[in-house]
């Protein structure tokens, strides 16, 4: 099968979107099916599959980029079309499904209304945008024959089936190396975009609270520089790590911490869990769904002393992080994707969710 990845995040960019991308297409591949990435260009050189779109800087969200055009007649012949955004890219894979009257699915990785509150200083005008956008984006979502999410919460009103994007547990899996070896040393760890809605003023934050502890921040963004110019002497930063040496980190810290409101699975999250460690999130979503009793702590989001509290929680209890976590694993989510593959031109038979049941594909033949 011939499969076409419509995105507007991909590399060099460093985010859930891409790496979820970089792994379906790899697992897929390895099954025997051929992935196209469409993308915006940019700084990265792309392989025979890789096919850039022209595209512009994003003067509203630094390290992003801004698609522009390419002709639907300069991309290759496509069996089926997976959307993963709503902006030039996710809608020229859009058209071009109607085009060639080829099955389109949508997956919804990032409710974009949360980046305008998030990222417009006025209150009034994000709100406004957001009243603009959310019934738009249902539009063009109504128009796919399959839109999946990851954790079944989807704040829209079209029907979707679970389909969550899944870690590889073979390579997040905890390690013998350690960086941090000393057992007097208790280091709490974050790895993630450094931008508004992951919030990671609240870690800084807590570790003012926390100076008996080290904590480390691993990640680039927008807000890195003023995160920077605000911490205490306890937190240090470091740049986004290769991907071969992020089981290392979680294996090495003794618990995870985000306070990020703008995630649909929290791939580091989970990451953190193969690879042993727990994790402290706010009690939001998908947290609420992903972070229980067997894998973590979750604390009221903005509640600093509850954060303190559920930080204390996850280095003096005992976890099964691993098996709180199988769900995820990727083998399951492709094997679920060829399915939704297989059945899309039927797609309006299927059973989609809104109640976060997984999506059961049809037996019949």
């Amino acid at each position: 099968m011939k499969i076409g990845f419509f995105t507007d995040s991909y590399f060099p960019e460093i985010d859930g979107v891409t790496y979820t991308i970089d792994l379906w297409r790899e697992e897929l591949e390895a099954a025997g099916h051929e992935v196209y990435v469409i993308y915006p260009d940019g700084d990265y050189d792309p392989d025979e599959r890789e096919v850039p779109v022209r595209s512009m800087p994003n003067p509203f969200y630094s390290g992003y980029r801004i698609p522009l055009l390419r002709r639907p007649s300069t991309l290759p012949e496509l069996d089926i079309v997976h959307c993963h955004g709503p902006a030039t890219v996710g809608l020229l894979g859009r058209y071009y499904a109607w085009k060639q009257d080829l099955p389109a699915i949508y997956t919804h990785h990032t409710p974009i209304e949360e980046y305008f509150q998030q990222s417009i200083k006025l209150a009034s005008v994000a709100s406004l945008l957001g009243s603009i956008y959310v019934p738009w984006e249902n539009t063009l979502l109504e128009s796919f024959d399959i839109v999946t999410t990851s954790t079944g919460q989807i704040e829209r009103t079209v029907e979707h089936v679970q389909l969550p994007v899944g870690i590889d547990m073979d390579f997040f899996a905890p390690t013998e190396e350690d960086w941090y070896p000393d057992p007097d040393r208790t280091v709490i760890g974050y790895s993630g975009r450094l931008s508004m809605e992951k919030n990671v003023s609240e870690i800084v934050r807590v570790a003012e609270d926390c100076p008996e502890y080290e904590f480390v921040i691993v990640g680039e963004g927008p807000r890195r520089e003023p995160l920077e110019a605000t911490a205490p002497d306890n937190v240090e930063f470091r740049d986004f790590l290769p991907r071969e040496e992020l089981p290392t980190f979680y294996s090495s810290i003794d618990a995870f911490v985000t306070a990020s409101t703008a995630d649909t699975l929290g791939l580091s999250t989970l990451e953190a869990n193969a690879c042993g460690t727990p994790v402290v999130a706010a009690d939001v979503p998908p947290f609420d769904r992903t972070i229980g009793s067997d894998n973590g702590a979750r604390f009221p989001y903005g509640d600093c002393d509850e954060m303190a509290t559920a930080i204390e929680s996850a280095l003096t209890s005992a976890w099964e992080t691993r098996s709180a976590i199988e769900r995820y694993d990727i083998q399951k989510t492709i094997v679920q994707l060829e399915q939704l593959y297989h059945n899309a031109p039927q797609s309006q038979d299927a059973s989609p969710v809104t109640d976060g049941t997984p999506w059961q594909p049809s037996t019949d033949e």
